[in-house]
């Protein structure tokens, strides 16, 4: 992706405020970030000398998600996506793990991705169980052990589908809802993103997430 540099001062008039801290962090820079039409947009950034805290501000019509980036000059990426809704959002991690040790509060939006990635990491764990089980199967060529374990990997990835599905049923009066659907639902059958789409209040339709659905729907109708 493109990053485009948008001016970093901070609006007079800013609706929302990230607040954090990354523990271990001597010396850096942190950028809040937003994608616009497959380009990362910085919206403000502050340089970290000792202090482990910081603040960032931007404007945001409605809730959104954005990253919180960090560079620190070791030729890596390291960013958090967080959902963001007016008022303030609090990021507390430390500079060795800052993905993994991430704790973001916030947005009720948030709250609810939080909900939803904490059983997608379960069902991660046993896929990756699979997978290990699977490699020593391969290696000891038992073929059975092999096919029962490809048909368990095969039910593990239905319900993680069974269970995003319902999630954003569930929330349809939430903007996660067709955010999840845009973003982890690609490979469902048509059918059920019709059927999160359908579900969406009228406000949630109305979002820029709904908007975005309602696009995707479209332009694979246009194609059939």
């Amino acid at each position: 992706m493109i990053v485009i540099f948008a001016s970093c001062e901070k609006e007079k008039e800013a609706n929302f405020t990230l607040n954090g801290s990354i523990k271990g962090l001597k010396k850096g820079v942190v950028y809040l970030q937003k994608e616009i039409d497959s380009s990362i947009v910085n919206l403000d950034s502050m340089t970290i000398t000792g202090q482990p805290g910081f603040t960032l501000q931007t404007n945001i019509e409605e809730p959104v998600l954005l990253y919180l980036k960090l560079f620190k000059n070791d030729g890596e990426e390291h960013y958090i996506p967080f959902f963001a809704d007016k008022g303030v959002t609090e990021i507390n991690t430390s500079l060795k793990r800052f993905n993994f040790d991430a704790e973001i509060k916030g947005s009720k939006q948030q709250d609810l991705l939080n909900e939803y990635t904490k059983v997608m990491s379960k069902f991660n764990d046993q896929n990756l169980d699979i997978i290990e089980a699977n490699f020593l199967a391969f290696k000891e060529n038992d073929s059975i052990a092999v096919d029962s374990l490809n048909r368990l990997t095969e039910s593990v990835l239905k319900r993680k589908y069974s269970y995003t599905i319902q999630f954003a049923i569930n929330h349809k009066d939430n903007i996660i809802a067709p955010y999840l659907a845009l973003y982890e639902m690609s490979a469902a059958n048509p059918i059920y993103i019709d059927s999160v789409y359908n579900g969406l209040t009228k406000d949630i339709k109305d979002s820029f997430y709904g908007k975005k659905l309602k696009s995707l729907i479209d332009n694979r109708k246009s194609d059939e």
